[in-house]
C-alpha cells in the first residue's frame, strides 16, 4: 500500500490545487460584477460539458478500459517500440468520433426543436461541443494510458488544474472586457484540445510512447478478448456517463439554461467530496490490474478494506465542512442572489457521494476482474433507474428532483455490486471501524455546529474548519493505518 499511498497523496495534491483554481473558476462564474457571466451563460459551460463526456462515450469504443486491463500483458510480452495497443486504441477512439460526429449533424434538426425554447444559447452554440468533444476524448484515452504506465498524477495534474488553469486564463479577459462572451466560447470549446497535446508530450519525452500500425503478437493472441471486452464495456461506458452527464442535459430541455447553471454551481461544491475518490481510482486501477493477473486475492483485498475506510473519512470530512460552513459562504461572498438557493440539494448530493465513496474501489475491482462485464449490466440498471427518475422527478421538483434521482440511483447501483464482490470473492469493505468513522463525524459536527453557532461570517468559517478537523482528526486518524504513513514523526508520536 506504501506506492498507491504516496501517489494518492500526490494525486489528491493535483487534485486540490485543481479544485482551488476551480473555486476561483467558480466564484468569477457566479459574482456579482460590472461584467459578469449570467446564469444562462454559465450553464452552456456545463452542458458543454456533459455533452462532450457523451461524446467521449459514445467515441471512445470502450477503449480505456482495454488499456487498463491489458497493458499489462503488452509491457511483459513486447519491446516498447513494439507496443501497438495505444495505436490501435487512438485509430478506434477517431473512428467513433467520426460518427458521433455524423450523427451530430443528422441530429441537429431534432437538438433546434427541443432546446430553442428554453436554451437557445446551446443551440446558437450546438456545433462547438464537437471541438471540445474530440478533446475530451483524446485527452481521456491519453490519460487511460497514462494511468496504465504508472503515470497517473502526471494526469490527475493536467485533467484537475491544467484544464482549470486553461479556463482561468479566458475568464479573465471577458472579465476586463477584452474580448466578447463568443470569443470566449469558442477558446473554451478547445480546451482539451490544448491539454491532451501537452500530456502526449509529456509522455513523449518520458519515452512511454511509441506509434506503430504493425499489429503485434500480443494483438493477435487477444484479439477475441479484446473484441470481447469492447462490445461490453462500451456499452457500459455509454451507460455510465449517460447516466452521470445527462441531468444536465434534461435540466436545460425541461427546465432552462439559467437552472443549469444553477445546478452547476451546486454540483461543484458537492463534487468537492469527490476529490480523495478521483485520486484513489485512478492509482489503484494498475494495481488491481497487475494483482488479477497474478491472481493476488489477498491484495485485492487490502486494497478494498483500506480505501473504503480511508475513502469514508475523507468524504465525512469534507461533507461535514461543507454543511458547516456553506451558509456563512453564501453570506459573504458576492454572489449573483438566483445561485443562494438549494442547500437542500447540497445535502442530497453531499450524502450520495459520502455512500459512494465508502464503498472503496468496487467499480475498480470488478472493472478490472475476468468479471468486467458485470459493470455493464449494472450499468445498463443505473441508466434505466436514473434517466426515468430524472425526467419524473425534475418536472415534479425541479433540480432538487435531480438530486433525489441521482442519490436514489447510486444506493441501488453500490449495493447490487457490493453483493456481488460479496458472493463471488467473499469480499466486503466494512468493519467496525467504518461505524465508528461514522459515530465520529456526527458527533464532531453537532459539538462544532453547537459551539460555533453564535459566530458569523468569517470568523465562523474558520472556526468551524478548525475545530471540526482537529476534533474529528484525532478520532478518525486512529481508524485506519495510512493516516500514519504521511505524518511527521513527532505528530505520529503525540497521537499515540
Amino acid at each position: 500500500m506504501g506506492q498507491i499511498r504516496r501517489q494518492t497523496v500526490l494525486s489528491s495534491l493535483s487534485t486540490y490545487f485543481g479544485f482551488g483554481i476551480g473555486a476561483l473558476n467558480t466564484y468569477l462564474f457566479v459574482h456579482k460584477g460590472v461584467t459578469h457571466f449570467t446564469p444562462e451563460e454559465y450553464g452552456l459551460t456545463r452542458i458543454f460539458t456533459d455533452v462532450g463526456q457523451m461524446i467521449y462515450a459514445f467515441g471512445s469504443l470502450g477503449v480505456a478500459s482495454v488499456l487498463y486491463k491489458f497493458y499489462p500483458y503488452y509491457k511483459d510480452h513486447l519491446a516498447r517500440k513494439d507496443n501497438d495497443l495505444l495505436t490501435w486504441a487512438l485509430v478506434l477512439s477517431m473512428i467513433g468520433f467520426l460518427a458521433v460526429l455524423v450523427a451530430g449533424w443528422w441530429f441537429e434538426p431534432l437538438i433546434v426543436r427541443k432546446f430553442s425554447a428554453r436554451s437557445l444559447l446551446f443551440v446558437v452554440y450546438y456545433k462547438w461541443v464537437f471541438p471540445f468533444g474530440l478533446g475530451y476524448l483524446l485527452f481521456t484515452v491519453l490519460e487511460a494510458f497514462a494511468v496504465a504506465v504508472r503515470q497517473s498524477v502526471v494526469s490527475t495534474f493536467m485533467r484537475e488544474g491544467l484544464v482549470r488553469l486553461f479556463v482561468l486564463v479566458m475568464i479573465l479577459p471577458y472579465l476586463f472586457n477584452w474580448i466578447s462572451f463568443d470569443t470566449f466560447i469558442k477558446l473554451f470549446a478547445l480546451q482539451y484540445l490544448a491539454v491532451a497535446l501537452a500530456l502526449l508530450l509529456y509522455l513523449s519525452r518520458q519515452g512511454l510512447v511509441a506509434f506503430t500500425f504493425r499489429v503485434s503478437k500480443v494483438t493477435c493472441r487477444f484479439r477475441k478478448k479484446i473484441a470481447s471486452m469492447l462490445s461490453l464495456v462500451y456499452g457500459g461506458v455509454v451507460i455510465q456517463i449517460v447516466a452521470q452527464a445527462f441531468d444536465g442535459v434534461l435540466i436545460a430541455a425541461l427546465v432552462n439554461l439559467k437552472f443549469a447553471g444553477i445546478y452547476t454551481f451546486l454540483l461543484y461544491i458537492a463534487n468537492i467530496i469527490q476529490v480523495p475518490q478521483r485520486s484513489v481510482q485512478s492509482v489503484t486501477i494498475p494495481h488491481l490490474a497487475q494483482a488479477w493477473k497474478d491472481k493476488d486475492m489477498g491484495r485485492i483485498n487490502r486494497i478494498y478494506h483500506r480505501t473504503s475506510i480511508n475513502l469514508l473519512i475523507l468524504s465525512s470530512t469534507l461533507f461535514c465542512l461543507i454543511w458547516l460552513c456553506t451558509p456563512d459562504a453564501f453570506a459573504v461572498f458576492p454572489i449573483q442572489e438566483d445561485y443562494k438557493q438549494g442547500l437542500n440539494v447540497i445535502l442530497l448530493l453531499g450524502l450520495a457521494r459520502i455512500i459512494d465513496a465508502g464503498m472503496g474501489v468496487n467499480s475498480q475491482i470488478i472493472g478490472t476482474s475476468v468479471y468486467w462485464r458485470f459493470e455493464f449490466f449494472t450499468g445498463v440498471l443505473l441508466l434505466s433507474l436514473r434517466i426515468p427518475l430524472n425526467i419524473i422527478l425534475i418536472k415534479a421538483y425541479g433540480i432538487t428532483g435531480s438530486a433525489v434521482a441521482d442519490m436514489f440511483s447510486l444506493v441501488v447501483y453500490n449495493c447490487i455490486r457490493l453483493v456481488f464482490l460479496a458472493r463471488r470473492f467473499g469480499m466486503q469493505p466494512f468493519t467496525y471501524k467504518t461505524l465508528l468513522a461514522l459515530v465520529f463525524a456526527a458527533g464532531a459536527f453537532i459539538l462544532t455546529y453547537w459551539v460555533c453557532s453564535p459566530l458569523h461570517g468569517w470568523v465562523a468559517i474558520g472556526a468551524k474548519i478548525l475545530m471540526f478537523t482537529v476534533l474529528y482528526g484525532v478520532l478518525a486518524f486512529r481508524l485506519t493505518p495510512d493516516a500514519y504513513g504521511i505524518l511527521p514523526a513527532p505528530l505520529k508520536r503525540w497521537l499515540q
